[in-house]
């Protein structure tokens, strides 16, 4: 085969489709022209699924997230702190970044977090961000570089600078069944943390009914890819493998979820759980920055900056820097949409809640507008699901499964009906699983 040849698009899918290893140099091809636009989106999605199914090399997963970085911008920063990021892998009611990044900005650090779009039944931060009406999401790379050295961090979405092949690829894998390869997760993740010139970065990789990983073997193994090929790119990383058998926040939606963390970041309301796990990523980004020297200190300066009201306050500096209204922290419900229509969801007989199919809560969410089937599909910001009871609790006929917020009659009936099914209630007491299982370093 002529070099020419062995470089072409089909060649390089069918070389994957057939289980061969593919050499750095066509890895390389092949992303230069996805971002190029020369790769058609068939192309790219034959390209995924071959991935998926038949797997990558260590060396191969090094190559693709090295060609996803350098198909854009890589950004320098010089700021007086250390710049650190989190990443987490995706669950049901995962809003942990809009109250970790204020948190670790509030402690020194700099936080320029580039997120993505919902994938699957799990939300993304990038849609959430978008429900705050006026909130420049996807800004260009000067005012970036701006509101993270003013505000000490920045919640964003890809640029077109940013690793732009891996934008294309990560809406493909949305909406053809290739999310929970561990090759393009891996890729995905880190090419564009490594695009925007971080110290450190700390993972949460979920395992459990509500994500890609199901088990937690299978988290573990992807914490352990992520781990190893960061710090063979030269990021210090550490993972932690949390628990997400049931919903981290008892909010999933866009509008919705964003009203719960500005809740915790006011003292309004924290939950345990989300707050547990918010706590201990923002602690690993403390230590990875060198901001603290024990993991005791660590937490400290988080729960300070929290307790204090910095984290809120940088927040609202972010938001209004980024265009957003400067009195959301004060009154949220002027700002975000409200669906029309709120109703209680409760079970068809009382009991205590044993274990909960996670993923259909998700799934619920999407059903009713608030996800996407396909990458051109606009989201209803407004939709959602609240006060979701947790593994343990009993429901009844005061207390429901959860507050449904839906735009039409029908999609309500068809969260409904999802919604009943995915819990299994008993009469047994339920001992609360740890949301925080291990670290990975």
């Amino acid at each position: 085969m002529s070099g020419s040849r062995k470089h072409l698009p089909q060649e390089i899918i069918r070389a994957k489709r057939d289980g061969r290893a593919l050499a750095e140099e066509e890895i390389a091809h092949f992303i230069d022209w996805l971002a190029a636009g020369r790769v058609s989106e068939g192309q790219a999605a034959a390209f995924a699924m071959a991935v998926f199914f038949r797997g990558m090399s260590t060396a191969e997963r090094v190559a693709l997230t090295r060609a996803m970085t350098a198909s854009g911008t890589v950004l320098a920063w010089d700021l007086p702190g250390p710049v650190l990021d989190k990443h987490s892998t995706g669950g049901v009611g995962d809003t942990v970044s809009l109250v970790l990044a204020p948190a670790v900005a509030a402690c020194g650090g700099y936080v320029p977090m580039i997120s993505g779009r919902g994938l699957g039944h799990t939300g993304g931060t990038l849609d959430k961000m978008d429900a705050i009406p006026g909130y420049i999401s996807q800004p260009d790379l000067e005012t970036f570089r701006r509101v993270v050295r003013e505000a000490g961090c920045a919640i964003i979405g890809q640029t077109a600078e940013l690793a732009p092949a891996d934008r294309r690829l990560y809406a493909i894998r949305d909406v053809t069944g290739t999310v929970e390869s561990l090759d393009l997760l891996t890729s995905s993740i880190l090419s564009k943390k490594l695009a925007a010139g971080l110290h450190g970065l700390a993972m949460d990789v979920k395992f459990g009914s509500g994500a890609f990983m199901r088990d937690i073997d299978g988290g573990r193994e992807l914490a352990q890819a992520i781990v190893h090929v960061a710090r063979g790119a030269g990021l210090a990383t550490t993972a932690l493998l949390t628990d997400m058998h049931e919903p981290l926040a008892s909010a999933a939606g866009n509008a919705v979820e964003v009203a719960y963390a500005l809740d915790h970041l006011t003292g309004r309301r924290r939950e345990p759980r989300f707050h547990a796990v918010t706590v201990e990523l923002a602690a690993e980004m403390l230590l990875l920055g060198r901001l603290a020297a024990t993991v005791e200190d660590a937490r400290a300066q988080i729960e300070a900056s929290l307790s204090s009201g910095r984290a809120a306050e940088t927040f609202g500096r972010m938001v209004a820097a980024l265009g957003g209204p400067r009195d959301l922290l004060d009154d949220p419900k002027c700002h975000l949409k409200a669906a029309p229509i709120v109703a209680a969801i409760h079970a068809e007989r009382a009991g205590v809640v044993q274990e909960i199919a996670t993923r259909e809560l998700g799934l619920a969410v999407v059903a009713k507008g608030g996800g996407r089937t396909r990458p051109e599909d606009a989201i209803d910001h407004a939709v959602g699901l609240t006060e979701m009871a947790a593994v343990g609790e009993r429901v009844d006929g005061e207390r429901p499964l959860a507050i449904a917020h839906a735009r039409l009659q029908g999609d309500l009936d068809i969260a409904a009906a999802m919604l009943r099914r995915a819990y299994r209630l008993g009469e047994e007491p339920v001992s609360p699983r740890p949301v925080i299982v291990e670290r990975i370093a």
